[in-house]
């Protein structure tokens, strides 16, 4: 599974909900578990494997194990905020403080098609967080500082320079 980088236009699109009866969405979630794994990631989009649904996992730890798998999510913010270094599997080579909630209340569906729902704080908070905004079509630098996008400003054109469509 490939990860898809900065400026492919899937990662702009707000992605369609994901149907947990759909024929091969264990299969995506275990390539996706892998390719997260393999990057050294913390979490992942389905988007930014090239899937357009509302789909991402996530484990603060990188291992599997740990990991959530969470369909539909709905994000819900909530206390103080805390800035805290960002990256993106992708954008690579591009690191920055980011402002966020320090907590979220999430609501989701899980891969057997039950309501779940819980509070998370600290590292996983923010993970949600970013790959919800990936399910949204947002990349994390449109959430850094004007001084901070500006800083990246020959990183991103290096990227798009890179880019070539699947």
């Amino acid at each position: 599974m490939r990860i898809l980088f900065y400026p492919d236009p899937v990662l702009r699109k707000r992605a369609r909900d994901a149907d947990p009866r759909a024929k091969g969405l264990r299969e995506l979630v275990d390539e996706m578990l892998k390719t997260m794994k393999e990057a050294s990631g913390v979490g992942l989009a389905a988007p930014q494997v090239g899937e357009s649904v509302r789909l991402f996992v996530a484990s603060d730890t990188g291992e599997i194990e740990d990991a959530m798998v969470c369909l539909n999510p709905k994000v819900e913010p909530f206390g103080p905020f805390a800035q805290m270094e960002e990256g993106c599997l992708s954008v690579p080579g591009v690191r920055r403080d980011i402002r966020r909630s320090e907590s979220v209340r999430l609501k989701w569906t899980d891969l057997e098609g039950k309501p779940q729902e819980g509070e998370f704080h600290g590292l996983l908070a923010r993970i949600i967080q970013h790959e919800c905004d990936h399910l949204d079509g947002v990349l994390f630098f449109e959430r850094m500082s004007e001084a901070d996008r500006l800083s990246i400003r020959d990183d991103l054109k290096a990227l798009e320079e890179q880019f070539s469509p699947r």
